[in-house]
């Protein structure tokens, strides 16, 4: 059982990672862009799904203490993980909301994935663990983020776009760091490096800030009705001032 699970885990992040830099650089809203981007979506759901059941397999049945603790670790990152996912494709199906959104798994998974990053980070501060404490405040960040936006009503009429993009994005730096974490002992580094950990988000953040910027203005500066390709809907009129 627990093998058919690693074999689906490695077969979801594969697929995850061979498809991931195509929706980036495709058309937005495009045929290949919504294919190659279910194909994707598809991969770190099951990556996400499997990863939960080998972290709890790993910590009834591991009777190591650093064991129990790295599987604890792990099961924060697959939710950490699977909440991108899951915002990444749940924006485009509430892009029209006017008010706040609460839906039960939306506003249950951010909080969960808050009250999750507040125990990891005791847990790392408790057990002398700057990695899961590293990241607590990354998942932290992230929840009251997701909080923020699902509860409150939005004010952009592009909010949907912006929140979709980092997702997904967030999903690509998941899938990167877990290809490192991976293959690190092929540089020499511990799995455990916070170098290995870390790096992608280090550079994906500002990375990500970057592109965020570019299509804001993109969407602003035009004093005229525009089309612009939009994810999953083709080509819609935006008017902007």
């Amino acid at each position: 059982m627990l093998k058919t699970l690693l074999y689906l885990h490695i077969i979801g992040g594969s697929a995850a990672l061979l498809s991931m830099f195509i929706p980036m650089v495709a058309p937005k809203g495009g045929t290949t862009h919504r294919r190659a981007g279910w194909v994707f979506v598809s991969g770190m759901t099951v990556v996400s799904i499997t990863a939960l059941a080998l972290s709890a397999a790993r910590y009834f049945l591991d009777p190591r203490p650093q064991a129990k603790a790295f599987a604890l670790f792990l099961f924060f990152v697959a939710v950490l993980t699977g909440n991108a996912v899951s915002v990444g494709v749940r924006v485009l199906r509430t892009k029209k909301r006017s008010g706040p959104h609460t839906h039960p798994w939306d506003v249950g998974l951010v909080s969960i994935l808050t009250l999750a990053s507040m125990a990891m980070a005791a847990y790392g501060v408790i057990t002398s663990q700057p990695l899961f404490a590293a990241f607590s405040v990354l998942g932290f960040v992230t929840g009251i983020q997701g909080l923020y936006y699902w509860l409150r009503r939005p004010t952009d009429r592009m909010h949907w776009w912006f929140r979709h993009m980092s997702a997904m994005l967030g999903a690509c730096i998941a899938a990167t760091t877990a290809f490192l974490v991976v293959n690190a002992q092929v540089a020499g580094l511990p799995r455990t490096s916070m170098i290995v950990w870390l790096a992608p988000t280090i550079i994906g953040t500002p990375v990500t800030a970057i592109w965020t910027a570019y299509y804001k203005r993109r969407f602003s500066s035009s004093k005229r009705t525009a089309h612009i390709p939009l994810p999953n809907a083709g080509e819609i009129a935006v008017h902007t001032r």
